[in-house]
């Protein structure tokens, strides 16, 4: 039965509240699916939404929650139409004392944004992203962070920092070209053009495309598929594909070496050997 943190949790230790206004998360089947929920703004990322985002990461990282893939996606229309250069319109009197009293965006990035984009970074189960719509400046930096990455056929990526005056952020300097190449990194930045989806898919940017009223099914199918594999194998995949942007060959090796001895030390790894032995799919438990 899936658990819903909406407005409370309990957990099998304690009792613990924790109040959700501009996300959803609910945990079902070991996948935990984060949900933007600001749709009457197009889930424009607010210091209030971060907060809640990184409380929620608290949650998925707990053992008690037992999730074994992150799923994310928006609510409504839209994936996430980047920051909400309105926050006192989403009624948060902290998140309007903060947008009065931050105006350097360096401060918003490092206190709000870059702390979430880390906590994906290092997260140790695979992250689906399901693209519903509309991923605008730091809603495409969110969703690159996916491993595997679906779009509905509606959705879009625009990197629009520049029609603010502002540089790209959340990372997407470095991902992007790495996943689509210098050229094609600097036409999404320097002309602040959308991207369709089949566009994107065709750099390779993201995974696959569906028809829109089908794309949550499709990634929830992904992501229990994840869920019910060797996670920790899986989690130490992410991190070497993460380390190998910045490793040299000789050191990549020595990396894939002393994550394959972890791996090997898993009940997970045991039970692939015996299955392929035995000639049957493998039972993992993501131990």
């Amino acid at each position: 039965m899936g658990r819903s943190h909406g407005q409370s949790r309990e957990s099998n230790d304690m009792t613990e509240t924790t109040v959700f206004q501009h996300i959803l998360l609910s945990v079902e089947e070991h996948v935990a699916t984060l949900t933007l929920n600001r749709p009457k703004v197009l889930n424009a990322a607010s210091p209030a939404m971060m907060r809640e985002l990184i409380r929620a990461m608290d949650v998925i990282e707990t053992p008690a929650s037992a999730v074994r893939t992150l799923l994310i996606t928006g609510a409504g229309r839209a994936f996430c139409a980047g920051v909400d250069l309105k926050p006192g319109q989403t009624g948060d009197e902290q998140t309007r004392s903060e947008n009065e009293g931050q105006r350097d965006g360096g401060d918003l990035l490092e206190y709000y944004f870059h702390p979430f984009i880390r906590r994906l970074r290092g997260l140790e189960v695979p992250i689906v992203v399901a693209v519903n719509g509309a991923a605008v400046g730091v809603g495409t930096s969110i969703a690159l962070m996916g491993d595997t990455i679906l779009c509905a056929r509606s959705a879009y990526f625009l990197h629009a920092f520049r029609n603010l005056g502002l540089v790209p952020d959340g990372g997407t300097t470095w991902l992007l070209p790495r996943l689509v190449g210098r050229a094609r990194a600097m036409e999404l930045s320097l002309l602040g053009e959308r991207l369709p989806a089949e566009a994107a898919l065709e750099w390779g940017m993201v995974n696959r495309v569906h028809d829109d009223d089908v794309l949550i099914t499709e990634a929830l199918a992904v992501a229990r598929r994840l869920a019910q594999g060797p996670t920790r194998a899986l989690g130490l995949t992410r991190r070497l594909y993460w380390e190998s942007g910045s490793n040299s060959h000789e050191e990549q090796l020595d990396l894939e070496r002393r994550f394959q001895c972890l791996a090997c030390e898993t009940d997970d790894f045991r039970e692939g050997i015996a299955a392929f032995l035995e000639k049957r799919p493998p039972r993992f438990e993501g131990r």
